[in-house]
């Protein structure tokens, strides 16, 4: 151990260098989380700040995710101004709260301050208002002001992710006079793509974005380079109206206004990149039947509850699809092989009508689904199925009376395949719609929905057409 300090703590590389992070697969390699953790232990202060001083907040992140609980905290206490408190955006939820809880208030705050404006409000939202408000008492109070300001926006908002750090310059100065105010100017945005022109009330006027700027020459009237038509958002916006903006024109930037077209912030392009990864994770799990907010950090009891009453409305559906067979019991007495091939009808036109709701609600969450192509990609879905079916229908049927031994099993099944393919087309299609129209979350409530109707179809066609073809009573 004491040799590792020595070479860990020469100047002739850098930390990283000698003690790799990550190994060839891009993974934490399990030795470098346990060389922090016995630092931490041996209370190696020199030897973390070095560490966290050189590795990127994602990096930095993913290493506090890997740490146990109680060595994340002293981690963060340990190694002071050079802990990134950006990276605890980079953790789960309940990691993030489990290690701002046992912060000092004035730990937290001294990080904030340390952060642009979007990243500090992404980090206080997780937190109740009693948390919020004991931090922001620690800060300064113009830093107050606009933190709170943009706290007291609606969730998933533009106004909530807005950076409030921009540059803005009178649309009467000139080329000249623009780029020495931004060389002059103590306190620039990290990174900006564009300045923004505003009178004297912060109205905006339009944007100039810098590689405009910087092709001019210093004498040019900023007011020939604005573009007053620039895409901008509202600070009431959803967030996913937004992303869909920046994907639609290429955006890297966007101004933000209040209601009164006064510029108040700027999104960036890695902010809605957070964004659609979360609106994908959320719908991943929604498609699950999972609860958005369920984390790998999240504990067992946690789990379970969350899981609980989905799970409970399946049962219900699953007794639902049951009971029709129970309306065919003679049947199924009669002819052991009805029973035995029922559930393939059914899984086939669940796992068809599955494929039909995930593009649905994909196509539904970017908009490329609508009243105006409805007609046509229903009919193009319930095509699909009619194919498949009389694909599978064949195969099925073959199968059947080769197994058998039964002729006319082969025409009952494969007529059932059929029917219960349309129907899971036509219902994975068709539910996300209605559930969209009537403003349900298509991606939380399709799967079960869908599910039991292909399962109703699928026993009732195959059941009842096997009852008319076999004359059974």
């Amino acid at each position: 151990m004491a040799e590792d300090m020595d070479v860990a703590h020469s100047a002739e590389a850098s930390m990283l260098e000698r003690f790799p992070m990550r190994d060839e697969d891009g993974e934490i390699r399990a030795e470098f989380v346990d060389q922090i953790t016995r630092c931490i232990k041996a209370n190696d202060t020199p030897f973390l700040r070095a560490v966290v001083a050189e590795l990127h907040e994602a990096d930095l992140g993913d290493l506090i995710a890997a740490l146990e609980p109680d060595d994340r905290v002293s981690l963060v206490e340990m190694t002071g101004t050079d802990f990134d408190f950006s990276a605890l955006n980079e953790v789960d939820d309940t990691v993030r709260e489990e290690i701002l809880e046992e912060l000092e208030p004035e730990t937290v705050a001294e990080g904030v301050r340390e952060l642009e404006s979007d990243d500090a409000v992404e980090l206080l939202e997780t937190l109740d208002e009693e948390d919020q408000e004991e931090i922001l008492e620690k800060l300064p109070p113009s830093e107050r002001d606009v933190l709170e300001r943009s706290l007291e926006y609606p969730d998933n908002s533009a106004g909530r992710r807005m950076q409030t750090e921009f540059i803005t310059v009178p649309p009467d100065w000139t080329v000249g006079q623009a780029i020495d105010y931004m060389r002059d100017a103590p306190n620039l945005p990290d990174r900006f793509y564009e300045i923004y022109a505003v009178d004297k009330a912060q109205h905006w006027q339009g944007a100039v974005p810098l590689d405009v700027l910087l092709r001019a020459r210093r004498p040019v009237p900023l007011a020939e380079l604005i573009d007053e038509d620039r895409r901008r958002v509202s600070v009431l916006d959803d967030l996913e109206e937004v992303a869909r903006l920046f994907g639609k024109y290429n955006l890297v930037a966007a101004p933000v206004v209040d209601t009164e077209n006064r510029l108040v912030g700027v999104i960036t392009v890695d902010d809605v990149v957070d964004v659609i990864e979360e609106e994908a994770d959320e719908e991943i799990k929604a498609l699950g039947g999972v609860t958005s907010d369920e984390q790998l950090s999240d504990n067992v009891w946690t789990i379970a509850k969350g899981r609980f009453n989905w799970l409970l409305v399946n049962l219900a559906t699953a007794f639902l699809a049951s009971s029709v067979l129970g309306l065919f019991e003679g049947q199924l007495e009669k002819m052991v092989a009805l029973a035995v091939l029922a559930p393939i009808v059914a899984s086939q036109g669940g796992n068809a009508a599955t494929q039909t709701m995930t593009v649905a609600v994909r196509a539904l969450a970017t908009r490329e689904l609508g009243a105006s192509n409805a007609f046509r990609v229903v009919l193009r879905e319930s095509m699909v199925g009619l194919v498949n079916g009389i694909a599978f229908a064949v195969i099925t049927g073959v199968a059947a009376v080769a197994w058998f031994k039964i002729p006319g099993l082969g025409v009952v099944i494969g007529l059932a395949i059929i029917c219960n393919l349309v129907a899971g087309a036509l219902g994975g299609i068709l539910i996300p719609m209605v559930l969209e129209r009537v403003r349900a979350d298509p991606a939380v409530a399709s799967g079960t929905f869908v599910t039991t109707i292909t399962d109703v179809v699928g026993f009732f066609s195959f059941l009842g057409i096997a009852t008319l073809w076999f004359g059974l009573e």
